[in-house]
């Protein structure tokens, strides 16, 4: 199965690192794929939020697939633990979803478009985080998720 990072901005040159370290794990149980999309913040300076989020926006949503199962990562969304994750990575396996996508917004959230095209809304945390520690902390739950699925010896937590 595919599954794709789609991420407004850059990633924090100090955890570049730690990114590929978990793209590569995270590579032994799906086809990763990460792409950035501008960030508007600097083009966009005096505009009101939603309309920076709006922008932003607008470059994911033409290069989302209409087949794709898109998980938006938003601070307001629904709580999904490390297990629960990998249960539904295990569930579209199984019902032979082809291609999922992450969706990591900018620093003004994501446009209410992309929430609405969304087929699930998670959060990582009540707090926020910068887009590289949100892309880090994504891909290695992608890996923890993979080696709870195959009952690997990376998970301490209960299943």
């Amino acid at each position: 199965m595919k599954v794709s990072v789609f991420a407004i901005g850059k990633s924090d040159p100090l955890l570049i690192g730690a990114v590929e370290y978990y793209q590569e794990m995270a590579q032994h149980y799906w086809k990763i794929e990460v792409q950035e999309f501008n960030s508007g913040v600097s083009n966009w300076k005096g505009a009101p939020p939603s309309e920076v989020a709006k922008k932003e926006c607008e470059g994911i949503m033409s290069k989302l697939p209409k087949e794709a199962n898109v998980i938006a990562l938003e601070r307001l969304g629904k709580e999904m633990d490390s297990v629960a994750l990998s249960e539904y990575l295990q569930d579209c396996a199984l019902m032979s979803v082809q291609h999922i996508i992450f969706v990591i917004g900018g620093a003004y959230g994501m446009s209410k478009e992309l929430l609405e095209r969304a087929d699930q809304v998670i959060t990582m945390s009540p707090f926020t985080f910068t887009h590289g520690f949100a892309r880090l902390i994504l891909l290695e739950q992608l890996y923890r998720a993979g080696t709870i699925m195959r009952n690997e010896p990376y998970h301490k937590g209960t299943l």
